[in-house]
């Protein structure tokens, strides 16, 4: 590693703790996480596994069956866009995955299920990021998302400007809908996160992209809202988003968020990878449109060390 990169990377992981450091709330082990008392609005945990983390994450929000109940469809939509190996971090880590399918059946899920509409070949991108032998290790079933009998037209007149869309039947279906991004930079959304990961959802990503990208990313909640967010900030594109070009675009910072507001998960997000939120308009369209808040000072915050 020569200087520059040494100081780049020393910059994003003082970011890191410093955006770890100024939630409310006071660190807990994991014993202390699902004390009595309210369940935290928020979780954030670093410095374990990414299944580590989520295991420790989940229980302070209640534990899996606070979402997952027995004989429910469960469908878990984590980033798989690209081509591309685990540690190149342009995918969802597939540990992470695997974690949520086992869980998710532990609950008593009748299935779970898989997807992601891919930029790149899908099946490729299946099988390279991990994700599809992940899954299916862990009892859970991919499905295709590469043709348009895999979707349905949905319409939302409340949308801004997307008010109609084709939606991957999976989410139409399911009685539960896990968000797991991978959070990373992206050339034309400033983040990629959990918001942006609702591009997956969608068959014609194209309409967004010609007609105002942050407003369609903020529109897109409203096809289907998910009943958890977990945020994979094990590994982050930093640079050269969505999927980087060199591995000095990649850093380790070892987070992960779990929430239920999208919105406030998303800007607890931008601020470990050190984006300012001005400069991800689809945060403030996504609290006018009732998603959530970017006040993260009114939630309760649970801090973990993993």
């Amino acid at each position: 590693m020569n200087r520059r990169e040494f100081l780049k990377t020393s910059a994003l992981t003082a970011v890191a703790v410093a955006a770890m450091s100024k939630l409310p709330g006071a660190a807990l082990s994991a014993a202390e996480a699902p004390a009595a008392g309210p369940l935290p609005d928020l979780v954030a945990v670093r410095n374990g596994t990414p299944a580590e983390m989520f295991r420790k994450g989940i229980e302070a929000l209640g534990g899996m069956k606070a979402f997952v109940k027995p004989g429910q469809k469960v469908v878990v939509k984590p980033n798989i866009g690209w081509d591309k190996k685990p540690e190149e971090a342009a995918n969802t880590n597939p540990e992470l995955v695997a974690e949520i399918v086992r869980q998710a059946l532990a609950a008593g899920a009748s299935e779970v299920t898989v997807f992601d509409h891919t930029c790149n070949e899908w099946q490729s991108c299946y099988k390279n990021s991990g994700i599809a032998a992940a899954v299916t290790e862990a009892g859970g079933k991919v499905l295709p998302a590469n043709l348009k009998e895999h979707y349905s037209r949905v319409e939302r007149p409340e949308a801004v400007k997307m008010k109609n869309a084709l939606i991957h039947n999976a989410i139409l279906e399911a009685d539960v809908f896990i968000n797991v991004p991978v959070l990373k930079h992206h050339g034309g959304a400033k983040m990629s996160c959990a918001m942006k990961n609702f591009m997956g959802l969608v068959e014609d990503r194209g309409f967004m992209h010609r007609n105002d990208l942050q407003q369609c990313i903020a529109d897109a909640v409203l096809y289907r809202k998910p009943d958890l967010n977990v945020v994979d900030a094990y590994r982050i594109v930093t640079s050269n988003g969505p999927r980087g070009v060199t591995p000095a675009d990649v850093k380790t910072p070892k987070y992960q968020l779990l929430s239920r507001d999208i919105v406030a998960v998303d800007t607890m997000a931008a601020r470990i990878i050190g984006f300012p939120l001005e400069s991800i308009p689809h945060l403030k369209l996504g609290e006018k449109l009732g998603y959530g808040t970017m006040d993260t000072a009114k939630l309760k915050i649970a801090r973990i060390d993993a």
